[in-house]
């Protein structure tokens, strides 16, 4: 689809800026309400946190796709996918009950 009207750097930078910090804030909003559905509610909030998964995941696939994923990103994805995994393994187990 061809512009309406021909765009510079800047403006597609602040374009980008404005999407990535609106990720943030429904991101970072998702996990403050599964947290509260999940702490105060005792409500399962597994909706919202698969919603940040599956966001952040398509956010992974575009960057690899396109092939600008660097060493220290892939370092900080693996140190949290394992973080993840040590925190569903605590939870499945029902350890801190």
């Amino acid at each position: 689809m061809r512009a309406l009207l021909p765009r510079d750097e800047r403006e597609q930078s602040v374009d980008l800026a404005a999407d990535r910090l609106s990720f943030l804030v429904v991101s970072y909003g998702a996990l403050v309400i599964a947290a509260y559905r999940s702490f105060v509610l005792h409500e399962a909030a597994w909706d919202l946190l698969g919603l940040v998964v599956v966001g952040g995941a398509a956010g992974l696939l575009y960057r690899l796709r396109g092939g600008v994923v660097s060493r220290p990103w892939t370092a900080v994805l693996a140190a949290t996918v394992a973080l993840a995994a040590v925190a569903a393994a605590l939870i499945v187990l029902g350890v801190g009950r």
